[in-house]
């Protein structure tokens, strides 16, 4: 026995949406036998642009039960049936959201009528349920209301029932059968393709854009895990709805794979990336001579019009090699900006600071060790990480660069490691940033028997 469902929403998620029309039509194959119908309050207004879309105003939900008040009937209409709708999974998640408020535990199965009609009927131009039902010449009464959706979904899923001669619905239904997690305008085909290897991915949209980047240590796990659980989150229903294809790429390291997502999110902008959509390096050391002749060093916001001789994201990040220096070269923390209180000068407590805040120490020794400070900021480590490549006769390489970080490769098995310039060969270069900057920094911080350093004298050589 068949549930067939359509509801509308105040928006796309079930964890910050209600429901606010449903509409279960019991099929057993051959005839509807049972039909439940209700206006639902979603206790939350409904947007304009919905209300235009379905035609479903606060007014008309006022009086409405609540999906708490009539979810004992929705249970018992839904239980021990197959739960068929069109992009199931969206139907399914508010639909489980709300039996689950109102303590209901529901699980059954699923069947997509749009992934089904992928397969039973291909090559149809779109297989929205208007597009698909004007292909079928199936006729819609009643367009984007629950009711009107659901007896069209019905007609689509007999002439589903009656021309598959492949068996798609019961394989569909198989105990092990993941299909109806998964995006309905996905090929399972691609699914079955997705490696169990470190690397990225992409999600693409119908035009073929991307608008998801992931990294992953097992990149076919790592994508069912998007679709395996819940799907009342936003990013959820935003990757169900909009994702129509997924490519990736192979990496040989979990690190690879983590400097690579970065590139390309920076590179592509990807609509449903959100953490690493921001400036980078949004801070720097400034230096400047102030009017009594000492060179000062400041910690400001980056502009167009200065340049810093060293930038950072964070603002703990630039204290932390303010106080490293302040502390290695003996400046005054005045100076620095670090203390900025009328009290005494701290450094002088702590036979760090000469006195140069209160011109006890003359400008020209102590304008010296501010530049000496300086240029240890310039004179940077140059390295590289070799680990395992992605076949036995290779090897990865990350090529730091007098601290910046230079890009990535694979190396032959009997490249000279030692020779910086020979690996610059065998390296694609890539854009730093700070997030690739750290994260490179702590991996080698705490995998040292990983690193191989470069002396200043062959960077110079090789430069």
């Amino acid at each position: 026995m068949y549930a067939i469902v359509d509801i509308e929403t105040t928006g796309g998620y079930a964890a910050a949406h209600g429901i606010t029309e449903i509409s279960i039509l019991v099929f057993d194959g051959n005839k509807i036998v049972e039909k439940f119908e209700s206006l639902v309050n979603p206790c939350q207004p409904i947007p304009r642009y919905i209300e235009a879309f379905t035609g479903i105003n606060d007014e008309m939900v006022a009086g409405a039960p609540t999906f708490e008040e009539i979810s004992e009937q929705v249970y018992r209409v839904l239980q021990d049936k197959i739960f068929v709708a069109h992009n199931v999974n969206f139907d399914y998640s508010f639909i489980k959201a709300g039996l689950q408020a109102a303590g209901y535990t529901f699980n059954t199965s699923k069947l997509c009528t749009v992934r089904l009609s992928r397969k039973i009927f291909p090559g149809f131009p779109s297989y929205s349920l208007s597009n698909l039902c004007e292909s079928l010449q199936i006729k819609i009464n009643n367009r984007h209301r629950a009711g009107g959706d659901a007896d069209a979904t019905v007609k689509v899923f007999q002439k589903l029932l009656a021309h598959d001669k492949e068996q798609y619905i019961q394989k569909s239904l198989l105990r092990n059968s993941k299909e109806s997690m998964l995006p309905p305008n996905v090929p399972k085909e691609q699914f079955e393709k997705l490696p169990s290897l470190a690397g990225i991915y992409y999600f693409h949209d119908a035009k073929g854009k991307i608008i998801y980047v992931g990294k992953a240590r097992n990149i076919r796990n790592r994508i069912i895990s998007h679709f395996s659980s819940g799907f009342e989150s936003r990013q959820k229903q935003n990757f169900i709805r909009h994702t129509y294809s997924i490519s990736f790429k192979t990496c040989a390291t979990e690190l690879m794979a983590c400097i690579l997502e970065s590139t390309e999110i920076k590179k592509h902008w990807p609509a449903f990336n959100y953490s690493q959509k921001r400036r980078e390096d949004q801070y720097g050391i400034f230096s400047f001579e102030d009017q009594n002749g000492y060179l000062r060093l400041a910690i400001e916001k980056n502009k167009k019009q200065l340049s810093p001789f060293y930038s950072f994201q964070y603002l703990v990040d630039g204290h932390a090699v303010m106080r490293k220096l302040i502390k290695e070269f003996q400046l005054c923390p005045k100076l620095c900006f670090m203390q900025t209180s009328n009290e005494p000068c701290s450094g002088i407590t702590e036979d760090i600071c000469f006195g140069a805040c209160e011109r006890k120490e003359k400008p020209a020794p102590y304008n010296k060790r501010v530049l000496k400070a300086v240029e240890s900021l310039a004179a940077q480590p140059s390295f590289a990480i070799i680990e395992k490549g992605l076949s036995e006769e290779e090897q990865s390489c990350i090529l730091v660069w007098n601290g910046k970080f230079y890009g990535m490769g694979y190396l032959p098995s009997g490249v000279s490691i030692t020779e910086p310039g020979q690996l610059k060969e065998y390296i694609t270069p890539y854009k730093e940033n700070s997030l690739i900057r750290n994260l490179i920094k702590g991996y080698a911080a705490k995998f040292p028997s990983k690193v191989i350093a470069f002396s200043s004298e062959a960077v110079q050589s090789n430069h």
